[in-house]
């Protein structure tokens, strides 16, 4: 399988009346009325979303609250991308059993959407099994398929020929020949997604079996054979769409909103465009410094960078062009010393950084860029070394005491984790992007720090420069 030019193959995609599909995702999602909960593996989920909350635990009092919130969509962090088989496992049984408890106390019907990689890595097909499966155990749920729908514009990810693209420049590679399907944890091999699938499901669900919902059929706004291909679809039958742009997602979701009016129940596997749209959230302009940082604030920004991901190793290149960042390097080898010897590099870190901050200076915390391995059999055990990575550099947030001006995380565990343990949020607002595909919340009251503008900057988004561009726009004095 090639790569391919994407001016090229956009060319052959028809187009459609996009005003007219407006006018129609509109009326459909104003008759829907159930509560979508979205499932975020890693917090960057929510790159496409604004005005919405994300809760960070799934206990039933904050699924309550979802339930009663005026917004037809809520997020809860899962952070699952970092849990072991066996924790996801328990986490999403635990999930799906808060959800129904509370959707029958609150007479509300709703939708589970897990929301994963847009470069396919994560706990699939396991965390929508237990999903279903725990859903489906007292009689009262039945879920017909499962919909796989990766697209994220934003981040060049696009699914045209059941073939599902990355855009590397003016190119896009199929996704089984990036680094992302090199992932120790959660690689494979498959580009066309029927055959991810099968290769996924271990042959469970075969490639001939999946049903495709073609380019054509979106462009031409095919909504009742769309809406006939799902209706066919039964014993948790796979789903593909096609997708370059958010009018596909939109032409799709009529069609779903369609068979689902007509019984049909589904779980979903996507990336961030489908959440958007089935939520109905508007667009919205990039976020800016004056929307973020507090005027008269004189304390520094604060960096913290953990992803090893080669996109984010380019962009912190980049980002040591600055002349006003100054940069702690976090040996990350250190966590299988002995705790003294960690300890000790954590404490001159958190006083450096701290003295940075207060001096109104923005330092940016790194880990060294040498990777562990353990070799391939040992996939868990790596997750669980870069897990006490992670642990680590969120130690390092959690025992600075200088608030900073801003605070940007870099990487989906490590981004997580400094939301959830270092900052201690519970529940945060989105206030937007500040950059395509890179997320802002404002913490909330009980956080260790309410109010701060937190930047939430995926591993594999942006190009080369972007991450400097965020830097120099709210450090820059």
């Amino acid at each position: 399988m090639e790569k391919v030019l994407k001016s090229e193959i956009f060319a052959t995609i028809p187009e459609i009346d996009e005003a007219k599909v407006n006018t129609e995702i509109a009326k459909a999602l104003q008759n829907f009325g159930k509560k979508i909960i979205v499932l975020d593996d890693d917090p960057t989920g929510i790159q496409t979303v604004h005005g919405v909350s994300v809760y960070t635990d799934w206990s039933k009092e904050n699924i309550e609250a979802g339930f009663k919130e005026e917004n037809s969509i809520f997020f809860i962090l899962t952070n699952s991308r970092s849990f072991t088989e066996e924790e996801t496992t328990k986490a999403h049984q635990e999930i799906a059993t808060n959800i129904l408890e509370v959707s029958k106390k609150a007479g509300k019907g709703f939708m589970v959407i897990s929301r994963g990689d847009s470069t396919l890595r994560g706990h699939y097909p396991l965390e929508t099994k237990v999903l279903k499966d725990t859903l489906e155990k007292d009689g009262t749920t039945k879920i017909d398929g499962e919909v796989l729908m990766p697209i994220f514009k934003e981040g060049g990810r696009f699914t045209i020929g059941n073939v599902h693209y990355v855009q590397e420049g003016d190119y896009l590679t199929p996704a089984g020949q990036t680094e992302f399907a090199k992932d120790k944890t959660f690689g494979y091999v498959s580009s066309n997604l029927g055959d991810y699938i099968e290769e996924k499901t271990k042959g469970a669900y075969k490639a001939k079996d999946v049903t495709y919902i073609s380019l054509e059929s979106i462009r031409s706004f095919d909504i009742d054979g769309i809406a006939a291909q799902l209706a066919k679809v039964s014993n948790f039958g796979k789903v593909v769409v096609n997708a370059v742009d958010y009018v596909d997602v939109k032409v799709f979701s009529i069609a779903l909103i369609k068979a689902m009016a007509a019984g049909k129940n589904f779980m979903f596997r996507t990336a961030a465009a489908f959440t958007k749209v089935i939520g109905g959230v508007s667009d919205k302009p990039l976020l800016l410094k004056k929307d973020l940082v507090a005027e008269g604030s004189t304390a520094g920004g604060l960096v913290i960078i953990g992803s090893h991901v080669k996109k984010t190793t380019e962009q912190f290149e980049e980002l040591k062009t600055l002349d006003f960042v100054n940069f702690i390097e976090f040996n990350h080898l250190l966590v299988l010393e002995p705790t003294a010897v960690l300890e000790a590099e954590i404490s001159r870190i958190v006083k450096t950084a701290e003295g940075h901050i207060q001096n109104g200076e923005t330092v940016a915390v790194y880990t060294g860029r040498k990777r562990f391995e353990l070799g391939a059999d040992n996939k868990e055990e790596e997750l669980k070394v870069a897990v006490k990575i992670s642990d680590s550099v969120t130690s390092i947030v959690e025992r600075i005491q200088a608030k900073p001006s801003f605070l940007i995380a870099k990487g989906g565990i490590t981004s997580s984790d400094v939301g959830t343990k270092g900052l201690a949020v519970k529940k945060a607002t989105v206030a937007g992007q500040v950059k395509p595909g890179v997320p802002v919340w404002l913490t909330g009251s009980e956080s260790k720090f309410p109010g701060l503008p937190y930047i939430i900057f995926p591993g594999n988004v942006g190009t080369k420069t972007t991450l400097k561009e965020v830097v120099e726009m709210l450090g820059r004095k």
